[in-house]
């Protein structure tokens, strides 16, 4: 009878296990995959199995494990749970595997059946071992072979020579402690010797010459502030740039906008101060000189400031607002692109910008409207045949959009489409004509963010696989 299942998590059976004994009952190819990891722990492993293959055969020659010979009872476990850390179970029997489980959880001796969580109180997770350095990934034991797979992706990004940087850094991190008491201070020393040539000597082995790059870095250390403006892309966590990531873990403080989602916001350092000063409509957390003003504090005060927008900071972003704010300040700072909502959202709804057959020229518009809801445009450049029109914010002015681009040229069966929330699980593309969309926006409830976009690119819109 199946015992009551025990709560199962993954078990970093590479840690503390020095001379510990570990029982592994069974001798074949899965058994000897449990066996491999464990050898690197040092932990004293014996195996009981009637036979061995090759594998644990040889590592048995070499005595780096215990192997007893016989058809494993309950007797032979039993005896064995008071001196047991950790058992595995392994063989072909099923029942056999199920029983011996329950006298290891009755004794409260953690126990992996494998491919049985049932009947375990933990499992083993893939793992990625570089001396020091264990990366661990595990589903639960839902998909072992998702986890593998995965385990395969991360090692080829894992550089050669990790287990000597990691090395390294273990041998230095207490004189660097004495040197730079402050935390922060130690930290940045750390990123800056691995982002810079630091990396590179001790990843080669070359510690003589790592030692004292991070000597530099010490002795020229000073907590500086900085600002980085960096565009968080129009929504999709994918579209991040490999530079935003990184200033997204390396941030002290982190000011974000409305438009920045949660699951991009789920790659900021954990430990770092967050701070809301979103704009929507008629509302604004903080004025613009505000939010000015509050970059040129904090890193005054010695904080790295990410400013993440979305989109890109210099496309209706207020970037260079806040560029020349900085520039005032005598404050430091960065600017890191982002893929905009207008070629993020366009290329996601399958909508080219631009089109030899049409379109020759795309411009980029704002749509914010007066309190009486009309645009001041220049329209008779806008109302022009061979462009494309990228509207951001122009939904709630729609109807004068479109009255107003009619009025000055332009067809009223003129292609035009919205892209609600776009490069997002809740994106929704209309298409239709100068003459139908606010209609068709009133139709479907369209809400904010939605991107406009006028031209006879339109018709040569493609509803693309989701990248």
């Amino acid at each position: 009878m199946q015992p009551t299942s025990p709560k199962t998590g993954w078990f970093p059976i590479v840690l503390r296990m020095e001379d510990a004994h570990v029982l592994v009952i069974g001798g074949g190819n899965v058994a000897a995959n449990k066996v491999q990891l464990l050898v690197q722990t040092g932990a004293r492993i014996e195996v009981l199995s009637s036979d061995l293959c090759d594998e644990l055969r040889i590592l048995a020659e070499k005595k780096e494990i215990a192997h007893q010979a016989l058809d494993v009872t309950a007797a032979d476990v039993r005896v064995r749970l008071p001196h047991c850390r950790l058992v595995y179970i392994a063989t072909n029997d099923k029942a056999l595997n199920r029983s011996l489980a329950t006298l290891c959880l009755e004794a409260n001796v953690p126990v992996c059946s494998v491919d049985d969580p049932g009947f375990s109180s933990f499992i083993t997770p893939a793992l990625s071992i570089r001396g020091e350095v264990q990366i661990a990934v595990s589903t639960g034991g839902a998909a072992p072979v998702l986890a593998r797979r995965l385990r395969a992706r991360i090692e080829e990004l894992l550089p050669a020579g990790l287990n000597k940087l990691a090395a390294f850094m273990q041998n230095a991190r207490l004189p660097l402690r004495d040197k730079l008491p402050d935390p922060s201070e130690r930290r940045r020393v750390w990123e800056s010797f691995l982002d810079g040539k630091g990396q590179k000597l001790a990843l080669e082995g070359k510690t003589e010459q790592a030692t004292q790059e991070l000597n530099r870095l010490t002795e020229g250390h000073r907590q500086q502030g900085e600002v980085w403006l960096v565009g968080a892309g129009p929504g999709d966590p994918d579209l991040l740039t490999l530079a935003a990531l990184r200033l997204m873990q390396d941030a002290d403080t982190v000011l974000y906008d409305n438009l920045v989602s949660p699951d991009i916001l789920n790659y900021v350092r954990r430990d770092a101060e967050r701070v809301f000063v979103g704009k929507q409509r008629n509302h604004h957390t903080l004025p613009q000189q505000d939010i000015n003003a509050e970059l040129i504090r904090r890193a005054k005060a010695g904080e790295r400031v990410l400013r993440l927008k979305g989109g890109d900071p210099f496309i209706f972003g207020r970037g260079g607002e806040e560029m020349e704010a900085l520039v005032d300040a005598g404050v430091s700072f960065r600017i890191i692109p982002g893929i905009s909502a207008a070629n993020g959202c366009a290329a996601y709804a399958g909508i080219p910008l631009t089109h030899r057959d049409c379109a020759q020229a795309c411009l980029f518009l704002t749509g914010h409207a007066r309190a009486d809801g009309t645009l001041e445009l220049a329209w008779e450049k806008i109302a022009l045949h061979g462009q494309t029109v990228v509207i951001y914010m122009g939904l709630n002015a729609l109807p004068s959009l479109c009255q107003q681009l009619q009025a000055h040229g332009l067809p009223a069966d003129w292609p035009a489409a919205l892209i609600e929330h776009g490069t997002t699980p809740r994106q929704r593309v209309f298409t239709g004509t100068l003459s139908s969309l606010p209609e068709t926006s009133v139709t479907h409830k369209v809400t904010s963010p939605t991107l406009v976009i006028i031209g006879e690119v339109v018709r040569h819109r493609v509803v693309p696989l989701h990248p």
